[in-house]
Protein backbone atom coordinates (compact mmCIF):
# COMPACT_ATOMS: atom_id res chain seq x y z
CA UNK A 1 0.00 0.00 0.00
CA UNK A 2 1.45 3.51 -0.89
CA UNK A 3 0.11 5.60 1.95
CA UNK A 4 2.09 7.92 3.73
CA UNK A 5 0.26 10.12 6.76
CA UNK A 6 2.26 13.22 8.07
CA UNK A 7 1.04 13.73 11.73
CA UNK A 8 0.66 17.35 10.99
CA UNK A 9 2.30 20.08 13.29
CA UNK A 10 -1.02 22.18 12.47
CA UNK A 11 -3.94 21.21 14.52
CA UNK A 12 -7.17 21.86 13.25
CA UNK A 13 -9.45 20.46 15.62
CA UNK A 14 -8.69 19.18 19.06
CA UNK A 15 -9.11 15.64 18.55
CA UNK A 16 -7.39 15.79 14.67
CA UNK A 17 -4.14 14.67 16.12
CA UNK A 18 -5.52 11.59 18.17
CA UNK A 19 -7.47 10.73 15.12
CA UNK A 20 -4.04 11.07 12.85
CA UNK A 21 -2.45 8.60 15.66
CA UNK A 22 -5.71 5.94 15.50
CA UNK A 23 -5.94 5.88 11.49
CA UNK A 24 -2.04 5.47 11.27
CA UNK A 25 -2.54 2.87 13.62
CA UNK A 26 -5.24 1.38 11.74
CA UNK A 27 -3.91 1.40 8.24
CA UNK A 28 -0.33 -0.42 9.77
CA UNK A 29 -1.68 -2.92 11.74
CA UNK A 30 -5.60 -3.20 10.52
CA UNK A 31 -7.74 -5.62 12.78
CA UNK A 32 -8.82 -8.99 10.88
CA UNK A 33 -11.90 -8.29 9.05
CA UNK A 34 -11.89 -4.64 9.00
CA UNK A 35 -10.43 -1.97 6.15
CA UNK A 36 -10.44 1.74 5.81
CA UNK A 37 -9.46 3.42 2.48
CA UNK A 38 -6.75 5.52 4.27
CA UNK A 39 -6.22 8.30 1.29
CA UNK A 40 -9.98 9.28 1.67
CA UNK A 41 -10.07 9.27 5.52
CA UNK A 42 -6.80 11.59 5.77
CA UNK A 43 -8.64 13.86 3.72
CA UNK A 44 -11.41 14.84 6.16
CA UNK A 45 -10.81 12.97 9.75
CA UNK A 46 -13.78 13.50 11.11
CA UNK A 47 -15.83 11.36 8.65
CA UNK A 48 -14.50 7.51 8.39
CA UNK A 49 -15.98 4.62 6.83
CA UNK A 50 -14.56 1.38 7.34
CA UNK A 51 -15.24 -2.01 5.73
CA UNK A 52 -16.63 -4.71 8.04
CA UNK A 53 -16.74 -8.86 7.06
CA UNK A 54 -18.15 -10.91 8.65
CA UNK A 55 -15.88 -13.13 10.39
CA UNK A 56 -16.34 -17.14 9.36
CA UNK A 57 -17.96 -19.52 11.09
CA UNK A 58 -20.33 -16.73 11.85
CA UNK A 59 -24.20 -15.92 10.62
CA UNK A 60 -22.48 -13.01 8.90
CA UNK A 61 -19.49 -14.83 7.03
CA UNK A 62 -18.87 -13.33 3.87
CA UNK A 63 -21.08 -10.16 3.94
CA UNK A 64 -19.58 -7.10 3.92
CA UNK A 65 -20.60 -4.12 5.71
CA UNK A 66 -19.81 -0.31 6.09
CA UNK A 67 -19.61 1.46 9.22
CA UNK A 68 -19.39 5.08 9.46
CA UNK A 69 -18.09 7.21 12.32
CA UNK A 70 -18.45 10.86 12.38
CA UNK A 71 -16.35 12.34 15.06
CA UNK A 72 -17.55 15.95 17.10
CA UNK A 73 -14.79 18.75 18.05
CA UNK A 74 -14.86 17.05 21.42
CA UNK A 75 -13.60 13.59 20.91
CA UNK A 76 -12.16 11.87 22.12
CA UNK A 77 -14.04 12.95 25.05
CA UNK A 78 -17.19 12.56 23.64
CA UNK A 79 -17.92 9.39 21.43
CA UNK A 80 -18.30 9.74 18.01
CA UNK A 81 -21.74 8.73 15.48
CA UNK A 82 -21.34 5.43 14.42
CA UNK A 83 -23.75 3.73 12.18
CA UNK A 84 -24.09 0.96 9.56
CA UNK A 85 -24.36 2.40 6.29
CA UNK A 86 -24.83 1.78 2.78
CA UNK A 87 -27.49 -1.05 0.82
CA UNK A 88 -26.28 -4.01 3.16
CA UNK A 89 -27.23 -3.32 6.89
CA UNK A 90 -26.61 -6.11 9.04
CA UNK A 91 -29.68 -8.30 10.51
CA UNK A 92 -29.38 -8.07 14.33
CA UNK A 93 -31.52 -7.37 17.21
CA UNK A 94 -29.28 -4.47 18.19
CA UNK A 95 -29.36 -3.07 15.13
CA UNK A 96 -32.02 -1.17 13.48
CA UNK A 97 -32.88 -1.32 9.32
CA UNK A 98 -31.50 2.23 9.42
CA UNK A 99 -28.33 1.56 10.91
CA UNK A 100 -28.24 2.77 13.82
CA UNK A 101 -26.32 0.33 16.56
CA UNK A 102 -27.91 -0.19 20.02
CA UNK A 103 -24.39 -0.40 22.00
CA UNK A 104 -23.67 1.09 25.45
CA UNK A 105 -20.36 1.30 24.25
CA UNK A 106 -21.34 4.27 21.85
CA UNK A 107 -23.41 6.39 24.57
CA UNK A 108 -23.47 6.02 27.97
CA UNK A 109 -20.72 3.45 28.25
CA UNK A 110 -18.26 5.46 26.25
CA UNK A 111 -14.73 6.28 27.41
CA UNK A 112 -11.67 7.99 26.04
CA UNK A 113 -9.91 4.90 26.21
CA UNK A 114 -12.12 3.68 23.72
CA UNK A 115 -10.70 3.98 19.86
CA UNK A 116 -12.04 3.26 16.30
CA UNK A 117 -10.14 -0.21 16.27
CA UNK A 118 -12.40 -1.51 19.65
CA UNK A 119 -15.49 0.16 19.06
CA UNK A 120 -15.18 -2.36 15.65
CA UNK A 121 -14.10 -5.06 17.33
CA UNK A 122 -17.17 -4.37 19.85
CA UNK A 123 -19.42 -4.41 16.89
CA UNK A 124 -17.87 -7.31 15.30
CA UNK A 125 -17.95 -9.02 18.84
CA UNK A 126 -21.29 -8.40 19.07
CA UNK A 127 -22.25 -9.80 15.40
CA UNK A 128 -20.22 -13.04 15.99
CA UNK A 129 -22.16 -13.42 19.32
CA UNK A 130 -25.64 -13.48 17.22
CA UNK A 131 -27.48 -16.62 17.17
CA UNK A 132 -30.44 -15.42 15.41
CA UNK A 133 -30.88 -12.82 12.44
CA UNK A 134 -33.54 -10.65 13.49
CA UNK A 135 -34.18 -7.27 13.43
CA UNK A 136 -34.78 -5.45 16.93
CA UNK A 137 -38.72 -5.72 17.83
CA UNK A 138 -39.45 -2.04 17.95
CA UNK A 139 -37.41 -1.83 13.85
CA UNK A 140 -40.71 -0.41 12.37
CA UNK A 141 -41.39 2.26 14.83
CA UNK A 142 -37.92 3.15 15.57
CA UNK A 143 -37.23 4.00 12.34
CA UNK A 144 -40.26 5.88 11.84
CA UNK A 145 -39.66 8.19 14.99
CA UNK A 146 -35.66 8.47 15.25
CA UNK A 147 -33.81 11.40 15.12
CA UNK A 148 -31.32 10.86 12.21
CA UNK A 149 -28.08 11.01 14.62
CA UNK A 150 -28.59 7.86 16.81
CA UNK A 151 -26.27 9.44 20.30
CA UNK A 152 -30.01 11.30 20.16
CA UNK A 153 -31.70 8.29 20.76
CA UNK A 154 -32.04 7.53 24.85
CA UNK A 155 -31.62 3.59 24.02
CA UNK A 156 -32.84 1.36 27.11
CA UNK A 157 -29.68 -1.58 27.32
CA UNK A 158 -31.82 -4.32 28.70
CA UNK A 159 -30.75 -7.74 26.72
CA UNK A 160 -27.08 -8.43 26.66
CA UNK A 161 -27.49 -12.11 25.38
CA UNK A 162 -26.74 -11.32 21.79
Amino acid sequence: MAFSLKLSDRVRFPGERRLQKELMAFVTDPPPGLSIDADATSQNLQDWTVDLRGADGTLYEGENFQLNFKFNSKYPFDAPQVMFVGNHIPVHPHIYSNGHICLSILTEDWSPAHSVQSVCLSIMSMLSSCKDKKRPVDNSLYVKTCNKNPKKTKWWYHDDTV
